[in-house]
């Protein structure tokens, strides 16, 4: 059998219908580029999750409110109380810890003149700025004096100063309103890159106690003002794991709580970039398997087309059988059309999915800072699988073909 001469009948029977293969091929195309595209987006935010998670440091414990314990019962009632001022500057003597930095947050409008956008509002001490590694783009952070104060000082972020502004140039010393409260600009973070729920770009910082007494207000928990965050930095990422346990043991002491019966939560950098990688995955699984029912319709549609390709030619067949063709060379014949279809659409399939994930990056995705990333081997899986696709749902046309009857098929009109 020569392969090359059986690529070249079936290339030749396909050309001869030029609108239906490609009709054809282009469920397949479909198909291969929604794998690409959609991976690829699944990937790049992931990677972008990540990024951020990391550029804020590897040496950081965050401690939020647990569930109360309550007559035996897990209750959520007051579980936003469990966290106080006092449990933020006990926290300061644990021994690898070098910056604690207890958070109040909530959301408020803020405004400047006409512009004006929601936004998340976040109470915080000096110390947040080198906690949580960040930089200032003009101006000066919120200092002790402003937190003792309980000034209406308030340094914003990147995008927020944007919005408002323009810029962060000319934004330090203008006033801005907060739920209609007027408060003085003293700095603008620089930009992080960040997207989504976590962008740190998109907030604005106050003292800590202005956030308690005039923005947000709080709850009280024997005395104290309750939190929403503790932000504990460790002198080094290997003594991650051994400042939680330290610092688990002092608020399980405070709280006087026994371990597994917690009313606060202590997790690191690694927990979390961990469950959001196992959401990330899920979600790109998801999107592939979504993307992969859409090639398996073009398939079904590349056995059709060779359904009514067989039909249409019984009489060829017929003929070819009559002059000494084998069953098998008719069967090769048919699954060299289908391969045809399958690789082809898989080919331009994969350069419109990178194109589609790249401008999707850019266009929906705006300024997230989002880069859609297309693998090898979603490219090499989609082209695979394509292939695949196409000479299983071409086996049985191929297959019919080949076990026709030649005087039946020289008869058929």
């Amino acid at each position: 059998m020569d392969i090359g001469l059986v690529l070249q009948t079936a290339w030749d029977s396909l050309v001869a219908n030029k609108l239906r293969a490609g009709l054809t091929v282009l469920g397949v195309i479909i198909g291969v580029a929604a794998v690409i595209a959609l991976v690829g987006i699944g990937r790049g935010a992931q990677a972008s999750i990540e990024s951020q998670i990391e550029g804020i440091g590897t040496n950081l414990v965050f401690v939020s409110p647990g569930r109360v314990q309550q007559g035996g019962v897990t209750s959520a009632a007051g579980a936003s109380a469990t966290l106080t001022l006092a449990d933020a500057e006990a926290l300061e003597d644990v021994a690898s810890v070098v910056g604690v930095a207890p958070t109040l947050s909530g959301f408020g409008q803020v405004a400047y003149f006409s512009n004006n956008l929601n936004t998340r509002v976040y109470g915080v001490t000096e110390d947040y700025l080198t906690v949580r590694n960040l930089e200032l783009a003009e101006g000066e952070f919120i200092s002790s004096v402003n937190v003792t104060a309980r000034s209406t000082a308030v340094v914003l972020g990147s995008s927020v100063a944007d919005a408002l502004f323009g810029g962060s140039i000319g934004a330090v010393g203008q006033s801005v309103r907060i739920n209609g409260q007027p408060y003085r600009v003293i700095g603008v973070l620089a930009s992080q890159g960040g997207s989504g729920f976590g962008n740190m770009d998109d907030l604005v910082l106050v003292p800590l106690t202005t956030a308690q007494t005039r923005l947000i207000g709080a709850q009280r928990s024997g005395g104290s003002t309750s939190l929403d965050t503790i932000n504990v930095q460790v002198a080094d990422s290997d003594l991650v794991e051994e400042a939680m346990e330290e610092i688990s043991a002092v608020l399980r002491q405070r709280h006087r709580v026994v371990e597994g019966e917690e009313d606060f939560i202590v997790q690191s950098q690694e927990d979390i970039l961990g469950a959001l990688s196992e959401v990330t995955d899920t979600f790109t699984l998801f999107l592939g398997g979504i993307a992969g029912i859409s090639l398996v319709v073009g398939g079904i549609g590349i056995m059709n087309i060779m359904l009514v390709s067989v039909t249409e030619r019984t009489r060829e067949i017929g003929i070819r059988k009559a002059v000494g063709a084998r069953p098998l060379d008719i069967l090769a014949q048919f699954l060299a059309e289908s391969a045809l279809l399958s690789v082809t659409g898989g080919a331009l399939g994969v350069a419109l999915g990178w194109a589609v994930a790249q401008a999707m990056g850019r266009i929906q995705l705006g300024q997230g800072g989002i880069t859609s990333l297309v693998g090898w081997d979603s490219v090499v899986l989609a082209t695979v699988f394509s292939v695949a696709i196409g000479l299983f749902f071409g086996i049985y046309p191929a297959m019919r073909a080949a076990n026709l009857e030649p005087v039946e098929a020289l008869r058929y009109e």
